[in-house]
């Protein structure tokens, strides 16, 4: 569920600052996500490349 705004440019500083210690709430609001969808998105992610990676085919 989405409403289709671009965000993928600011997972990284979100993903740093909340890495940090900062609070996901604070962090969310400063980078202008207001909308449910767009919060749950980064809430909700969870980062499976480095399990991925350990199945490469090549």
């Amino acid at each position: 569920m989405s409403c289709g705004k671009p965000i993928g440019h600011l997972w990284q500083e979100f993903k740093e600052r909340t890495s940090k210690g900062e609070d996901s709430k604070k962090v969310l609001d400063e980078l202008g996500l207001e909308r449910y969808c767009c919060r749950a998105m980064f809430l909700g992610q969870v980062d499976t490349l480095e399990l991925v990676n350990k199945f490469k085919k090549f």
